[in-house]
């Protein structure tokens, strides 16, 4: 008798024979060692392709500019604040699915697996910086395409969403800086905790709910992501340039109060600290450990 083993794509590959030793049951989980590899992998290809990773990171940059849109269309007009932020993860949830299952790039995810590469010494300082960098132009870049053709758009996305969307946007530039720095750390710890998981799993099933549960958990749990934020705070600036009748916050573009960049650096740090000290240390520190027998 033989059964199918799942590749990372969700393929199958070539049967194997039950009887044999090395054959495991398709149902297991990969070994922490075996998924740090699966990662850091990745991040090597990524780097060492840098134009279709420029591509890859556009798309994936949108796709989160997907779940932005969403999760506000779903909150508006919702009082209570606890159910408000169910329905804006549940609506945000599939976002991160879409990125990892179509072979997309999200920046957060490159902090972490990058570093996993970085720990195992197949990549170098430089080439993480520049994985980094290319992501994060590419993300920025496509999730505020996506939310400027939205606010062009106008039509559902005036009235009492671009209330909403800004009130949201608000809330985020209005935290103080190590306030957003450790909201932004939580983020990408549920996140990538999410990542190494999908990467863990076998099963398409499986997948699906790890890669759904870092988004849904993080915009939940009220947090600071570095691209979603572009996307949030984007928004209700690009309706004011579009809709004179939009509503007017103390939003800018800037470094200043309130301002895109301003949140987009601080939130950066925050994400690579959580992407990096809370998730790809201790996995890599648990995958040496175990392959060393302690």
């Amino acid at each position: 008798m033989s059964v199918p083993t799942l590749a990372v794509d969700g393929a199958q590959n070539h049967p194997a024979t039950i009887d044999s030793p090395a054959v495991r049951d398709p149902l297991e989980l990969f070994s922490v060692g075996e998924m740090t590899a699966r990662v850091a992998e990745i991040a090597v290809e990524k780097a060492a392709h840098p134009v279709s990773f420029l591509v890859r990171s556009l798309v994936g940059g949108a796709m989160v500019s997907f779940g932005v849109l969403l999760s506000l269309v779903v909150s508006t007009g919702v009082s209570a604040s606890g159910i408000a932020s169910l329905l804006m993860g549940l609506a945000f949830g599939m976002s991160f699915a879409l990125i990892l299952v179509s072979g997309m790039s999200l920046i957060t995810a490159d902090m972490a697996a990058g570093a996993i590469a970085l720990l195992q010494r197949r990549m170098n300082p430089l080439g993480y910086l520049r994985l980094l960098l290319i992501g994060l132009i590419g993300n920025c870049a496509g999730a505020l395409t996506f939310v400027a053709v939205c606010a062009a758009a106008g039509g559902p996305y005036l009235g009492s969403f671009a209330q909403r969307a800004a009130v949201v946007a608000t809330a985020k530039t209005s935290q103080p800086t190590l306030t957003a720095i450790l909201l932004a750390v939580v983020c990408t710890w549920f996140l990538q905790t999410s990542m190494c998981l999908f990467f863990k799993a076998r099963t398409d099933v499986a997948r699906m709910g790890f890669a759904f549960y870092g988004p849904f958990a993080f915009v939940i749990g009220a947090t600071q992501h570095v691209i979603a934020n572009v996307g949030f705070l984007g928004l209700p600036l690009l309706l004011s340039v579009f809709h004179p009748d939009a509503p007017h916050t103390s939003l800018t573009w800037g470094f200043g109060p309130h301002g895109l960049l301003a949140n987009l650096a601080i939130t950066t740090v925050g994400n690579l600290i959580g992407g990096t000290l809370f998730v790809a240390v201790p996995f890599q520190l648990v995958a040496r450990l175990q392959e060393n027998g302690r």
